[in-house]
Order: C-alpha cells, then sequence, then structure tokens
C-alpha cells in the first residue's frame, strides 16, 4: 500500500505545485495592473476547487467541512488548527473575503506575494517578535474595514498530529485589538498529508468550525477556551481518521500518543 501511494504521492506533487504556480503567476501579474479584480478572486476559488480534486482523483483523499453556520456575520477571526497545506484551501471557500495572515518570506516571492497582496493577505515578519505586531494589526484594521474575515493558524506553523500545543500570543493580542469573535477550527489534516510528507495517505480529511468565541474576554480565559476547543476537537477527528485507516502503518511514539488519548478519553480526571 506505501508504494502505490508514494507513486500517486509523486504525480499529485508536480500537478499541484505547476497549477499553484500558474495561477501566482496570472494572479500576480494582474494585480500588478489592476489590484484585486473578479478575475483574481475567481482564480482563487479555481485553485482552491481544484486542488481539492486533484488531491482526491489522484491520492484519494476526499474532503469534508462542516460547522460554518457557525462563522458568525460580519468582522470575526478564524483561528485554525494547523496541519497540512491542505487547511489553507480547504476552508477558503467558507470564510467570505478572507484576510489569511502569511509569514513575511511568503510574501516576498515574486507574483506569489503580488498575488497574496491583492487577496487581502495579511503580512507577519515573525523574526520580529513583538515588534511586528502593531504592524499586522495595522493591517487587520483596514482588512476588516474591507469586510474580511482575518483567518490566522494560531500556532504559527503547521503541526504533526498530537504534536504539544503551542499557540502564539499573536493571537490574543488580535483578539483583544479588534473586539470581534473567534471562530475556532478543529481540523486532522496531518493524518492523511502532513508536513513535508513523502507519502499522502487516501482517507477523508476533516475540519470542523466550532462555536466562536465572543469579544471581551480576558488574554488567560480567551486563549484558554481557544486552546480546548480546538484540541479537544481536533483529538477527536484524529481518533476517527484512525478508523478509516485501520492498517496504515504509524511510528511507535505516534502510536504512543494514540494510545494515551485513546486512555484519557476512556478514563477522564
Amino acid at each position: 500500500m506505501k508504494v502505490v501511494q508514494a507513486i500517486r504521492t509523486a504525480l499529485f506533487y508536480p500537478l499541484f505545485i505547476g497549477q499553484t504556480a500558474l495561477v501566482a503567476i496570472v494572479i500576480g501579474t494582474v494585480a500588478l495592473i489592476s489590484g484585486r479584480t473578479r478575475l483574481s478572486w475567481g482564480l482563487a476559488v479555481y485553485w482552491c476547487r481544484s486542488s481539492l480534486v486533484l488531491l482526491r482523483a489522484i491520492t484519494g483523499v476526499r474532503t469534508k467541512v462542516s460547522g460554518a453556520e457557525n462563522i458568525p456575520p460580519g468582522g470575526c477571526i478564524i483561528a485554525a488548527k494547523h496541519q497540512s497545506d491542505w487547511d489553507v484551501f480547504s476552508i477558503f471557500p467558507y470564510t467570505g473575503r478572507p484576510a489569511y495572515i502569511v509569514k513575511k518570506e511568503l510574501m516576498r516571492i515574486p507574483f506569489f506575494g503580488w498575488a497574496a497582496r491583492s487577496l487581502d493577505c495579511i503580512e507577519v515578519d515573525r523574526k520580529r517578535g513583538a515588534e511586528a505586531i502593531p504592524l499586522m494589526m495595522a493591517q487587520a484594521h483596514a482588512a476588516v474595514e474591507r469586510g474580511c474575515r482575518i483567518v490566522i493558524f494560531p500556532e504559527g506553523t503547521r503541526k504533526a498530529p498530537l504534536a504539544k500545543a503551542e499557540y502564539r500570543q499573536g493571537i490574543a493580542r488580535l483578539y483583544a485589538e479588534l473586539n470581534v469573535p473567534v471562530v475556532p477550527v478543529a481540523l486532522n489534516s496531518g493524518m492523511f498529508w502532513g508536513r513535508n510528507s513523502l507519502v499522502i495517505w487516501p482517507g477523508t480529511a476533516e475540519a470542523k468550525f466550532l462555536e466562536p468565541i465572543e469579544a471581551g474576554l480576558s488574554p488567560d480565559v480567551f486563549m484558554a477556551r481557544l486552546k480546548k476547543a480546538i484540541e479537544t476537537e481536533s483529538d477527536a477527528l484524529i481518533l476517527k481518521a484512525l478508523e478509516q485507516t485501520p492498517a496504515r502503518p504509524f511510528e511507535p511514539a505516534f502510536q504512543a500518543k494514540v494510545d494515551a488519548l485513546r486512555a484519557s478519553r476512556q478514563n477522564p480526571v
């Protein structure tokens, strides 16, 4: 099975990367000439949907997204778990006019960066630490005024399933500054398409929009609620994914984490 999936993965990556580059070149070129247009937005939507089609057709990864009714009207922050590239384009169609927060390095890539900026992406320079926050806040305020919903991955990078959760303070600062609800998003995509994975495994990758956290909470209370909501539901989705691929081999360290999670669910403190 692993050999077959490795071949399917090897077929997928050139098509996915090639299409991504082509779409970025077109949107980036349009952005240099005309800024944000209906064409650029339409191409972005096409990229998301076609990437999911390629992923399913070639590697066998299906997509399920639920809970979109939990996204409130008007301005809000969408805070998602981040395990895979899948996360970016799977939730995109449900976010209205999203403004993704992305690292500075991506925004400096020719064409890709121009395309991202025309699609409301917000740049953050993680190397500057706290000094980067004021600029990010200014861009976030402007995006909300344009009618965007802010999309952020609170851990700042892709993490392996069941890895230790490490939420950065940027989400708390953003929550306090914008004074809008936050919609947590749980997912299990890393079970199928992991970070730097040489093999993409078949199954159903799921993302779930959870009940929004109201504005106005203290930073500590907010962070505790956000982390609990995302991690608890993501763990549940991971266990669900394990039922889909019972024959798939896992590293002993990961299997130990799975066993511990199952034990904690059976014997809650």
